[in-house]
């Protein structure tokens, strides 16, 4: 296993111009494929989960030439349902936002499919899209770990219907759904039993589906209205913004010693994670909004006890904020965290003792009381790239960190170390 060590890092400042983010280019990418014409995708995310949808989009039939740096795509769409290609095993990597819109699309088309991943999706649920699935005609099995890739799919099973889905597992498997119902013949009730995590991930899908000429409506988040016998539109082009999950290692490291200011991320964005510089405000940084970038700048950072449901994957450069905060933080309803790439609870949890801190843990919560000193230790990833970003922070404590398996970022943002390098000093 390879890893990096950061020499501590005694200041953050200067500019930083962000990737497109993950879940807008992975929506786009498929959206203009199941769309009728031609789609000019803008500042389309290069990474490891991109470049697994464009291979399982091609697969499928879809012409899409990308510029030589990747950031520009051309893709031309079906004008519907794909036809089974000759090839109808895929191979998705550990991109849980291209194999679960995917398994979706392929229980709606004839043939029979398998789907799987890398060692870690192969430990990643994937029960509750099944079952939802099921619920509607699909017929899914699981080809070795119940509940989890690889699946066989035997497709054109589903009409449409009523299903009922958990809330409190991913939003991403209730994306999956509304971005692929509005292809069955029937319409589809979607009802959510619990409290639906992550929210403001439902609005991009809903707005990116808008935007390609399909509706769908909900009550509070709790009950979806999806009209079948739809067709996806192409808009011409479409600029897929700045990740607002991974300007948050940047906003983070500037509260804590500095200050950063990144471009193509406004204060309109429409992804739910800039809520995370509400959060910094609220611990004693200072922010500056506008329409076309964001600033923030070091303060007295102060613990705090937050609910952060709403951006889990944020909520994890919160954690390592906490280190360099006054007091206790406590961040609260992260079930989640626990379903993601890795176990992120026990992953967060590990490297910030390591690191000095006292954690407690429970199943949906964090505690952390950052230490005096933080320590000079190697952390492990778990293959998760935003535990390697996050722990990235603890380089600001004045100690060498090493990140083991750094290439694991290559999932979402290849060249981070390479960015935070150069606004580190």
């Amino acid at each position: 296993m390879t890893s990096i060590t950061l020499a501590p890092i005694r200041g953050i400042s200067g500019n930083v111009f962000l990737p497109g983010s993950k879940s807008l280019s992975n929506r786009g990418l498929l959206l203009s494929s199941l769309a009728r014409g031609t789609t000019t995708l803008t500042n389309l995310l290069r990474s490891d989960d991109t470049s697994h949808m464009v291979s399982a989009l091609r697969q499928l039939g879809t012409s899409i030439n990308i510029s030589d740096n990747g950031t520009h795509a051309e893709v031309t769409g079906k004008g519907g349902l794909f036809e089974a290609p000759v090839k109808k095993q895929f191979y998705l990597g550990n991109a849980g936002t291209a194999i679960r819109p995917l398994t979706c699309v392929l229980g709606l088309m004839k043939g029979v499919f398998e789907i799987d991943g890398d060692e870690y999706m192969r430990e990643r649920p994937i029960e509750h899209l099944v079952d939802a699935l099921e619920q509607l005609g699909a017929e899914i099995h699981y080809l070795e770990r119940h509940g989890c890739p690889p699946l066989r799919i035997v497709g054109d099973q589903i009409k449409g219907g009523k299903v009922i889905i958990p809330g409190n597992i991913s939003s991403q498997f209730l994306t999956s759904l509304l971005m692929s119902l509005p292809l069955a013949s029937q319409g589809s009730t979607i009802e959510v039993i619990g409290e639906q995590v992550s929210k403001p991930y439902l609005d991009i899908t809903l707005g990116i589906m808008e935007q390609f000429g399909v509706t769908a409506s909900h009550e509070d988040y709790q009950m979806f209205q999806v009209p079948g016998g739809q067709q996806y539109q192409s808009p011409g082009s479409y600029l897929i913004e700045g990740d607002a999950s991974s300007a948050s290692y940047f906003f983070g490291a500037a509260a804590i010693a500095g200050s950063v200011r990144v471009m193509g991320l406004g204060e309109d964005s429409v992804q739910g994670d800039l809520a995370f510089i509400d959060v910094m405000e609220r611990m004693g940084a200072r922010v500056i909004r506008n329409s076309d970038w964001i600033e923030v700048h070091k303060g007295l950072l102060r613990g705090l006890d937050v609910d952060l449901n709403h951006i889990p994957d944020a909520a994890m450069t919160v954690a390592t904020v906490a280190l360099f905060a006054e007091g206790s933080t406590t961040i609260r309803n992260i079930y989640n965290w626990r379903v993601k790439e890795t176990d992120r609870m026990h992953a967060m949890a590990t490297g910030l003792r390591k690191l000095g801190a006292t954690v407690e843990t429970g199943d949906d919560y964090i505690t952390i009381d950052p230490p005096e000193e933080i320590k000079a230790v190697d952390i492990d990833t778990f293959g998760d790239h935003r535990v390697a970003m996050s722990f990235s922070l603890a380089a600001l404590g004045n100690q060498p960190i090493q990140i083991n398996d750094p290439e694991c970022t290559h999932k979402t943002f290849p060249d981070y170390f390479k960015v935070l390098d150069s606004i580190s000093s």
